[in-house]
């Protein structure tokens, strides 16, 4: 374990690769380790010249736990953004970037390369519209805006990812945790059920967890249409999404990119809401591309 005090809550991370190398920083999305983060794709970028720091978000993983924090039920979050009302939940989005942030100065790093994956792509944004300053570049990954008139994730799609399971039996969550990837993941990369076992297992014996999830939701409803103010996004910025995403549908990615002012956006055909593994090295290469352009900037 390996834990830092950071915006006066402590967070789990890890760091690889050299410390004097540019910092890269993965922001992981709803309900999900640092671990499903690929140690494939860490080990990426470390070899493309990258420090790289992923970390558990609040409310999940070995990070600080808001235990016993309640937060309003999906169905009155949902009314009250369409009446445009702000809705009382026990943490927000920016909050959240404000943990990246704090991690960065705990850790003495002034500026990185920030990556977020769907909701770590809204913190991730909300670090480079609120925090520009120690942005070096931003990449969000099948992530989206918060327009509501997007097409909404696949019915499947959004019921596998808030049902809780039947029991906290070993089995029954690591079948659920299978299903969830499945589901949502990339169509045209179904996973290697070995490993996709394995890496399920994992997580679930390193920490379960799903009180976290209706906050980080909570957290992700009340922070309404990010539009405006992506429109002041100074970092390069890039879009990464899968043309098959069942969960956040391509559309959120076209419209992140078109508004954040010269942001590029890269799709992947047959990708869902995941990070295959036939999809690490083109990613890597996309990400190390976009860094050495910010920094030719």
């Amino acid at each position: 374990m390996t834990q830092i005090t950071a915006n006066g809550i402590t967070l789990e991370y890890e760091d690889y690769g050299n410390p004097g190398d540019p910092p890269v920083l993965l922001v992981m999305g709803l309900g999900a380790q640092l671990t499903l983060w690929p140690m494939e794709l860490v080990e990426a970028l470390v070899a493309r010249g990258f420090r790289v720091i992923r970390y558990d978000n609040r409310d999940i993983g070995l990070s600080h736990k808001f235990d016993g924090v309640k937060a309003p039920g999906i169905v009155k979050l949902m009314l009250l953004g369409r009446l445009g009302l702000t809705p009382r939940v026990p943490y927000t989005l920016a909050d959240m970037a404000a943990d990246g942030v704090g991690l960065l100065d705990a850790l003495g790093i002034d500026k990185a390369h920030v990556v977020g994956a769907s909701m770590g792509g809204m913190i991730a944004q909300h670090i480079a519209f609120t925090h520009p300053e120690r942005v070096l570049s931003l990449t969000s990954i099948m992530s989206t805006t918060g327009n509501r008139r997007l097409p909404p994730a696949q019915k499947q799609a959004i019921e596998v990812l808030t049902k809780r399971p039947v029991s906290d039996d070993e089995d029954i969550l690591i079948a659920h945790g299978m299903k969830i990837a499945r589901t949502i993941g990339s169509p045209g990369y179904p996973p290697d059920e070995t490993r996709l076992r394995a890496n399920v297992t994992a997580g679930v014996r390193r920490s379960y967890y799903p009180e976290g999830l209706s906050r980080q939701l909570a957290a992700i409803l009340a922070d309404g249409d990010r539009r405006a103010r992506l429109k002041g996004v100074t970092a390069p910025t890039l879009v990464i999404h899968g043309e098959d995403d069942p969960l956040v549908p391509f559309p959120g990615g076209k419209d992140t990119a078109a508004s954040i002012p010269g942001a590029t956006l890269r799709s992947f055909p047959g990708m869902g809401h995941d990070l295959p593994l036939e999809l690490v090295e083109p990613i890597a290469d996309a990400i190390a591309g976009h860094t050495r352009m910010a920094a030719a900037a």
